[in-house]
């Protein structure tokens, strides 16, 4: 038993490494009322429309806060750079700045991008918000020590803000490699289907307007038999791989769409492209043929 007890208190005295905390942030509940009040927030304030598609990244294609965090932080270690070799401080205060200006379209992307993540990535993506906040802190105050003339109080916030920075960067990294926060979640059908048609099932055995979904080898598909004939997409949302086949039939602009029913991405039915976020990548889709003996068969769309 003593054993035991000594045994627990190595474990409980062992260096935290990052993974570790990462790993204990996502379990951690203690954040979950403000995690659940400011998500809420962020998506009644930013509703669903071309504003929330542009925060998204929906236009480009993938997410635009990583692009963005990207730019503001090399600002930032350039100012440290030009901070080291002691050049022109004139323009160490203009990429000081230029990060400080470009972090409020950061911010916005990267909150709208985490409202609509799962709870356990809102745990991490909050420890990195905190961070990112109190870098962005530091960072503010270098730049009005520097206006002020005080360049050595300026230079030492920079690097304070840096390294507070570092961690947030970190769990942001950990969002998006560990957790798959804003990777395409959707299938990669040319890998895991082979080339030609495939048997899927018997088109009368499929309801009239009302998605279901069939196993085709490894994956899951989306199959729609409506009026001209049967849709067929890869089941898994590419947002966070929620089951298209239980989400809503919506006709927006005369566009006839899909809707997730975990986190709203929405898919046009004619190709998977993306009408509306958080999903940035589009939605895997497949040719279809009905054989003389009422067989759907259906092959991944080269296009």
């Amino acid at each position: 038993m003593k054993e035991k007890v000594r045994a627990r208190r190595r474990q409980s005295r062992r260096f935290v490494g990052p993974v570790d905390l990462a790993d204990r942030l996502e379990r951690s509940k203690a954040m979950d009322e403000p995690i659940r009040v400011l998500a809420k927030a962020i998506r009644k304030g930013i509703r669903p429309g071309r504003l929330r598609d542009w925060l998204h990244g929906v236009p480009t294609g993938k997410p635009l806060h990583p692009p963005l965090a990207s730019f503001s932080l090399g600002c930032w270690m350039s100012t440290a750079v030009l901070d080291w070799t002691s050049t022109d401080p004139r323009a160490a205060r203009l990429l000081l700045a230029t990060g400080l200006g470009s972090a409020l379209p950061t911010a916005a992307a990267g909150l709208t991008d985490w409202s609509s993540l799962h709870r356990e990535q809102q745990r991490v993506g909050f420890v990195h918000m905190l961070s990112n906040v109190t870098a962005l802190g530091f960072f503010s105050a270098s730049l009005l020590a520097r206006l002020r003339g005080n360049e050595r109080a300026g230079k030492m916030l920079t690097i304070a803000g840096l390294s507070v920075g570092g961690l947030g960067a970190y769990l942001g990294g950990n969002l998006a490699y560990r957790q798959a926060a804003g990777a395409n979640h959707a299938p990669q059908v040319t890998h895991l289907v082979p080339l030609g048609w495939h048997d899927l099932c018997l088109v009368n055995d499929l309801p009239q307007g009302r998605p279901v979904s069939r196993r085709l080898g490894y994956i899951q598909l989306f199959v729609l038999r409506h009026s001209s004939g049967v849709t067929v997409l890869a089941d898994r949302c590419s947002h966070l791989a929620g089951p298209l086949h239980q989400g809503r039939l919506v006709v927006e602009n005369g566009e006839a769409c899909v809707v997730c029913p975990w986190h709203g991405s929405t898919f046009r039915l004619v190709d998977g492209s993306v009408k509306h976020g958080p999903a940035t990548a589009p939605a895997p889709t497949f040719e279809t043929r009905i054989r003389s003996d009422g067989t759907l068969q259906v092959r991944p769309s080269m296009t």
